[in-house]
């Protein structure tokens, strides 16, 4: 296909469509191996829920992370030991005492 003789807006509507054919492709192409795999493993006398384990398909919900480190002097100030330090243990660990004083 000679693309030289293609306006701007013709070049951009033709990008469109070859995004929209290539979703439409992989969409397809997904259903087709799932249909595959599917029948391979009826042909095995596999379940789907065998097939599949215990994997879990993520519900947008974070697990909640153990806490890690306490402050004694005030249990509510707690930190799970990931992202940033909070002021608190920044200021413990500032006077000297080690972070595995903090430990739970």
């Amino acid at each position: 296909m000679d693309l030289s003789n293609l306006s701007v807006a013709d070049l951009r509507t033709l990008q469109e469509q070859i995004k929209q054919a290539l979703k439409e492709r992989e969409h397809e192409e997904k259903n087709k191996a799932r249909e595959q795999i599917l029948a391979i493993a009826q042909g095995a006398g596999i379940s789907l829920k065998d097939l599949l384990g215990n994997t879990r398909v993520k519900s947008g919900v974070a697990k909640k992370v153990a806490v890690r480190y306490r402050n004694p002097n005030d249990a509510s100030l707690q930190w799970t030991g990931r992202g940033r330090q909070p002021k608190w243990v920044q200021e413990w660990l500032a006077s000297g005492k080690t972070l595995d004083a903090l430990h739970v």
